[in-house]
């Protein structure tokens, strides 16, 4: 299969070649040049279809001609020894768990794939791959944790300096080894911007072997479809009339899987876009002007983004149409007060913590339905990090501590290791160069 770049359809690669290039080399980024094929495959499948199956039928299709049937499974096995768990709650909601992972957060699903991948193609060659990404807050612990001690690759984690939580900082700092973060003084947008230059800078594509794991890589975006499908399948005999799926987003890398899997045959009714108050994508949406603006801090610090980078994708799927975008996708836009009563009112009623950013999803979820009078609907959350992620905001809301998974418990005990930098290319080209060169 090909892939061509958002911004040139001349310049087609490989699965491999878009997964070790990242961006590409006008710097969009890299979708699949056709549609897949799998509506059939996906009507068929049932509550017994297990998450490696789907996984390995979507992969399967993407490195036709590349990967073998033995090395497809190998890639999913090591991807994937965890797994999504879908809760049923009230009226046709449903809350996706995507938490399950390394690092607790949905991100392990993309970044699991990802390293299992390059491994499956590093293996037993003389090349390596340098990780450069960027992180608002979940990513940089799930690739840290994904690729740490994987021989050939080394990795570099640049987040923003205090806008991430205690607990995420320890997550993507105390590893070491061939993971190095960079804390940077500025937002993620800065972040962001600094690994698009680094991707275009001339002698650090001659000196380093770049590739990148954030929600551009599609190498982690594509295998965020699977649990879309997965999802499907375990709510298909519950399904009366509509299925909308409601993301937390901010670089909406997520919910642009999910629409990858509605082009390749999912049926799905529609995706409700819920933000916190780093609303652009609903307010274009909503008006039809796309205006990216300097994030603000929010609840919901990972979804704290106000300049998109998968909005290029999302365009490119839908033509840059915007009656076509708005006919599939909801924004709903969510304050700091409506995520803290949301985390409030479904512990009291339902015994059950969640993170602010699944909070934002509930609220979206919930008010979504009354404003359509999705009387019938299902309508599944994604819940994207563990509660115990974000412990003073659930606190706050609650008045009760969730109890650490034994992955958070052990991080929190450890040592900081990172460098605080200048957003600026030429001090991160630097200190790459001096380390990894």
């Amino acid at each position: 299969m090909k892939f061509i770049s958002t911004r040139n359809p001349s310049l087609r690669v490989n699965f491999e070649e878009a997964l070790f290039q990242g961006l590409a080399s006008d710097g969009g980024l890299f979708i699949p040049e056709e549609d897949l094929h799998l509506q059939q495959h996906f009507r068929a499948m049932d509550r017994k279809t297990s998450f490696q199956d789907i996984a390995s039928l979507i992969a399967a299709y993407l490195m036709k001609g590349e990967i073998d049937a033995g090395g497809i499974q190998r890639i999913v096995r090591a991807a994937f020894p965890f797994e999504p768990k879908l809760v049923q709650m009230e009226n046709g909601l449903s809350i996706l768990e995507l938490f399950h992972g390394p690092s607790s957060a949905f991100k392990d699903f993309g970044a699991s794939f990802l390293a299992a991948t390059m491994e499956e193609y590093l293996q037993n060659s003389a090349r390596r791959a340098v990780i450069l990404t960027a992180t608002s807050g979940d990513t940089g612990s799930a690739v840290a944790q994904a690729f740490h001690n994987r021989r050939n690759v080394d990795v570099v984690i640049l987040y923003p300096s205090g806008r991430v939580s205690p607990l995420q900082e320890k997550q993507l700092t105390t590893l070491g080894g061939n993971v190095l973060a960079l804390e940077v003084k500025g937002s993620f947008d800065d972040c962001q911007r600094l690994v698009k230059e680094a991707f275009v800078d001339p002698v650090l594509k001659k000196a380093l072997p770049l590739t990148s794991a954030n929600s551009i890589s599609l190498g982690r975006l594509i295998p965020q479809s699977f649990y879309y499908v997965w999802a499907f399948a375990q709510l298909k005999d519950r399904l009366e009339e509509e299925l909308f799926f409601c993301v937390p987003s901010g670089n909406f890398g997520n919910l642009t899987a999910g629409v990858y899997a509605w082009k390749w045959g999912l049926p799905v009714t529609g995706f409700v876009a819920a933000t916190n108050a780093n609303d652009v994508v609903p307010q274009y949406l909503e008006t039809g002007i796309y205006q990216p603006r300097p994030s603000v801090l929010t609840y919901s610090n990972a979804m704290d983004v106000g300049s998109p980078s998968n909005f290029e994708r999302l365009e490119a799927v839908f033509q840059k149409n915007w009656n076509l975008m708005r006919a599939m996708i909801f924004g709903q836009t969510v304050t700091d007060a409506e995520t803290l009563s949301t985390i409030r009112e479904v512990y009291q009623d339902h015994n059950m913590f969640l993170c602010p950013h699944t909070a934002v999803g509930y609220q979206a979820a919930q008010r979504f339905r009354e404003e359509n009078r999705l009387d019938h609907a299902q309508l599944c959350v994604l819940a994207t990090a563990h509660p115990a992620k974000f412990l003073d905001i659930v606190e706050r809301a609650t008045g009760k501590t969730p109890e650490l998974p034994p992955g958070l418990a052990a991080a929190a005990t450890k040592a900081k290791q990172a460098i605080l930098v200048e957003p600026q290319l030429e001090t991160i080209s630097r200190l790459l160069l001096e380390r990894l060169a």
